[in-house]
């Protein structure tokens, strides 16, 4: 049996192992309370046994606490309570994180709902020329001048001589540059070849096809080819002029008319937000009904036939002469020392661009229609640079290469200004290097590079133009 004695030696020995724990871990408690602010007491403020205000405790957390370089603290709206600082890191992965919700994406506009005023610019692309230049034409356009449009002509007689059998090398050639800067791609597609005309044609000039289905066809295999990259298509190009519309009905405003609507309802078919633009009539003073229609005349003519049903935009084009984009043709005042007289001696609308944009615009409204005009060429020429001009193109002699550099971009501020222009084309960027500077080439004299490969002043004046419209439209 165990003794009194025994019992009285343990009850002893565990009231003093339990005296000791006690103050032992009172002890460590105090130490802890008192030199640290881990439980929320500001060090220091007088009263330890207070409650920190919300930014004392914010900030005495954001001391005590060890954030990882990536991580930042927090801030409460309550008082907290940090723990004490942890013997490990705590790294960012292992700190769940509230789900956020990713917003949709915008999706990007279709090229036929983007309505405010762009301009573009023709690049002639060569399969014979060298292709590294291809993609730097294309980046100093985009990059550079800040054009988010290049027009491309097609020619349907060239890329499909066989029915069935189309030569892509060409679009092959010239697409991928457009997709890697950006470029949205306007396609001006015009010209049957043989197998498609009418039987009675003639061969030696171009001409449309006997069926438009043929034409509507050969769009549809462009569009299948290259889906999501064509933005805009413009159906044939100046079919007032015998020598793009040789036919046996002759310059028919509404066989031309068929053609758009067939090409209109293909398109639409396939991509509806593709811009259908109609062919751009040449502005023309002679009016024989053979070998020219007048453009105005023509107009009319497309307007009463139907073509605003089957058509986004209307085409229209002006290669500038020897006068500013600002004068009306009745108002050109005359310049004695022109060598080129033609605008002042025998007035016509067709000298003027301002007229014979005005005219197109005026005819539309009149038909209770408010349908734009997509300018697919327009530009000024200079031989300055060029020791002389094709016969028949004297008209470039009279421009300084400043004048050039002048009346694109005024003619640019008009088109914005005037309101009844959706898209316009410069043309046009490089047949100078292309066609080689030769002067026997009517396109060379329009070229933004000169001679060398040197930039022309109007490439500069073109690119402040657009540096300020783009600054604009972001303000």
């Amino acid at each position: 049996m165990v003794t009194k004695a025994v019992h009285k030696q343990i009850r002893g020995f565990v009231i003093i192992w339990l005296a000791i724990t006690f103050i032992f871990v009172t002890a460590t408690f105090l130490a802890i309370y008192f030199t640290s602010d881990a439980f929320g007491v500001a060090p220091g403020s007088g009263n330890p046994f207070s409650l920190a205000t919300n930014a004392e405790a914010t900030e005495a957390a954001a001391e005590a606490t060890v954030v990882p370089p990536s991580a930042s603290p927090q801030p409460s709206d309550t008082p907290t309570f940090a723990p004490p600082e942890p013997t490990m890191p705590l790294f960012l992965e292992e700190i769940p994180l509230e789900p956020t919700h990713t917003p949709p994406p915008i999706p990007t506009p279709l090229p036929v709902d983007v309505t405010r005023f762009e301009v573009g610019i023709q690049v002639e692309a060569s399969l014979d020329f060298n292709p590294e230049h291809q993609d730097s034409w294309y980046r100093s356009v985009s990059a550079d001048l800040g054009m988010r449009w290049v027009k491309q002509q097609v020619r349907w007689e060239h890329t499909e001589p066989e029915r069935g059998e189309i030569d892509w090398r060409l679009l092959d050639f010239v697409m991928p540059s457009a997709r890697k800067f950006g470029i949205k791609m306007l396609l001006s597609i015009a010209g049957a070849p043989a197998w498609a005309r009418e039987p009675d044609a003639v061969m030696e000039r171009r001409g449309p096809p006997a069926d438009p289905q043929a034409f509507a066809e050969f769009v549809a295999a462009i569009l299948n080819r290259f889906p999501g990259q064509i933005h805009a298509i413009e159906i044939w190009n100046e079919q007032n002029l015998n020598r793009e519309w040789t036919s046996a009905r002759g310059l028919n405003a509404e066989k031309y008319v068929e053609l758009l609507r067939a090409g209109y309802q293909t398109v639409k078919a396939l991509e509806p937000g593709i811009i259908v633009i109609s062919g751009a009539l040449s502005p023309t003073g002679v009016d024989d009904g053979v070998s020219a229609v007048d453009d105005f005349k023509y107009m009319e003519r497309l307007i009463d036939a139907g073509a605003l049903d089957w058509a986004d935009c209307v085409g229209a084009k002006h290669l500038g002469y020897n006068i500013s984009p600002d004068y009306r043709y009745l108002d050109i005042p005359d310049d004695p020392g022109a060598i080129f007289r033609s605008p002042f001696s025998n007035r016509h609308h067709s000298w003027s661009f301002r007229s014979t944009l005005e005219g197109y615009a005026q005819r539309i409204r009149a038909a209770g229609r408010d349908t734009r005009l997509c300018v697919t060429e327009f530009g000024w020429p200079s031989s300055e640079d060029l020791g002389g001009a094709r016969q028949g193109f004297e008209f470039s002699l009279d421009n300084t290469l400043s004048e050039q550099a002048e009346w694109i971009p005024k003619a640019m501020s008009n088109m914005q200004a005037w309101g009844f222009v959706w898209l316009a084309f410069v043309w046009n960027f490089n047949f100078g290097p292309q066609a080689g500077y030769d002067i026997g080439n009517d396109n060379v004299p329009y070229s933004l590079i000169g001679p060398g490969f040197t930039f022309r002043p109007a490439y500069d004046s073109i690119k402040a133009w657009q540096q300020d419209y783009l600054a604009g439209m972001e303000s």
